[in-house]
């Protein structure tokens, strides 16, 4: 499958959004280095992000992925459904599909979506809890999405 990866510089450093042949996107990782991305990013993304970014947009309206499994996919739809500006505990999502916490966080863990699919808007009972995209800076990516979003959580 051809896939073609473009970077768009978000306030807390580059993202690599990764698309097919058809324009659909397929990833986003909230790290990215302009070598491995050298596609020019399609505009209709760069307006969405630069509203999200800009506080005017709340939602993408995006389908989470076709890849994964059902499970993953249970808990991508609900985490899609949190609204912009609100947390859930991982227990919250798991509660609401019938499982454990520790499986949403693996699920979150494997979402391609990151943003779109907004995982870091799930947080853990007492804390931030983890977060997988962002690369070495993840934890601080999820921090600044989340004060971003006017979430500021008891332990910061």
């Amino acid at each position: 499958m051809m896939v073609y990866p473009a970077l768009y510089s978000a306030p807390f450093g580059p993202m690599t959004l990764t698309f097919d042949r058809s324009g659909l996107l397929t990833a986003l990782d909230l790290h990215g280095h302009e070598a491995d991305a050298p596609y020019p990013l399609p505009e209709c993304w760069r307006q969405r992000l630069d509203g999200y970014f800009s506080g005017r947009l709340k939602s993408f309206d995006c389908p989470p992925s076709s890849d994964g499994t059902p499970f993953q996919h249970r808990v991508w739809q609900a985490i899609a459904a949190i609204p912009y500006g609100c947390v859930r505990t991982y227990q919250d999502i798991a509660r609401e599909i019938g499982s454990h916490p520790r499986a949403v966080g693996a699920a979150c863990g494997k979402n391609p979506l990151a943003l779109v699919v907004p995982c870091h808007r799930v947080v853990a009972k007492n804390g931030l809890g983890g977060f997988s995209s962002g690369g070495s800076r993840s934890l601080a990516v999820k921090r600044w999405l989340l004060r971003h979003e006017g979430i500021i959580l008891a332990d910061e």
